[in-house]
């Protein structure tokens, strides 16, 4: 018993040591492993199936149902169970992608208000809504714009600041 348990303890270190060091084998070969490792070599994997052989065959070994045979083949079918939902839910993991990050230029042709007023071809601050989000802006205008204004987004020449006019109804 004490050999599956061993085995079952090494695994969750190797779970461990694969969360800590991600990666690190991939690069100490200097890419002779590419895609090797990854999928049902990952370490993950092997640690998942390591980790559950040693601890099924520990169960089955001390409830007296079976002999080491049959705990260690008990065991391996865990393993492989448990190898392979770790490989399906690494690769569920790996083809979840997030929105697209919104950038300052996704500002162009947006409205918002005017928080603090704009003098002729001065600053004054504006708050958008970016990708929901408020958003307070330098703003600049050709002419002035007094605060509460709603304005209208022309330019966008840094990531701070825009260029506004004031919307026509």
């Amino acid at each position: 018993m004490a050999w599956f348990l061993g085995l079952g303890i090494t695994g969750v270190v190797l779970l461990a040591l694969s969360l800590v060091f991600d990666g690190v084998l991939e690069g100490a070969f200097g890419g002779a492993l590419d895609g090797l490792l990854e999928g049902w070599l990952s370490l993950p994997v092997i640690a998942g199936f390591t980790a559950m052989t040693g601890f099924a065959g520990t169960i089955a070994l001390g409830t007296g149902w079976t002999g080491p045979a049959g705990a260690a083949g008990a065991g391996a079918v865990a393993g492989v169970g448990a190898g392979w939902l770790t490989y399906r839910f690494s690769r569920a993991l790996m083809r979840d992608r997030t929105a697209v990050t919104p950038r300052t230029d996704d500002l162009l042709g947006t409205s918002g208000k005017v928080v603090t007023a704009i003098p002729a071809d001065g600053f004054g601050e504006v708050l958008l809504r970016l990708a929901g989000q408020p958003l307070k802006c330098a703003a600049r205008s050709t002419e002035p714009v007094a605060r509460g204004t709603e304005v209208w987004v022309e330019a966008v020449p840094t990531g701070t600041s825009v260029v506004v006019r004031p919307v026509d109804r």
